[in-house]
């Protein structure tokens, strides 16, 4: 007998357990998310694992990943069963390590912010004590010191 997981789901029983409209599974579904199948008769059918395929998504999206970083650790799961423990575990190393870098280039940002706020100047360019001589521009262009 199929585990729970293996159960199959319409479109719409997906979206009123994920809280998803229609279109938005139909979306995810283009953009590689989850895997449907198709009845006899055309219908779309889902693993009832994808309801956690989709909740990850959503909450990937509020952390700031994108759809194709989102597609990429899905695509470290198995297809057609339940992803195991083991298995989130191990595509979570690599939210966790995006995680990590984001974490530190907002408290990089934070920290530059409160250093040049502080001094009123407002200038990169200017500024003797952030940027003297402007050594940021020989690193490239843009916010050099808040990107790291």
């Amino acid at each position: 007998m199929a585990g729970r997981g293996n159960e199959v789901l319409t479109i719409g029983d997906l979206a009123a357990r994920t809280g998803l409209s229609v279109s938005a599974i139909r979306f995810y579904e283009a953009k590689g998310l989850v895997h449907p199948f198709r009845t006899a008769g055309g219908q779309r059918r889902f693993l009832r694992s994808d309801i956690r395929r989709l909740s990850f998504a959503l909450i990937a999206q509020q952390l700031g990943f994108t759809i194709p970083q989102i597609a990429a650790e899905l695509g470290g799961l198995p297809e057609g069963r339940t992803p195991t423990q083991a298995d989130w575990r191990r595509i979570s190393k690599g939210v966790l390590r995006a995680l990590d870098d984001r974490i530190a280039a907002l408290e990089r940002t934070r920290g530059n912010l409160e250093n040049c706020i502080g001094c009123g100047c407002l200038s990169l360019r200017r500024c003797a004590l952030y940027n003297p001589e402007d050594r940021a521009a020989k690193a490239g262009p843009g916010p050099r010191y808040a990107m790291g």
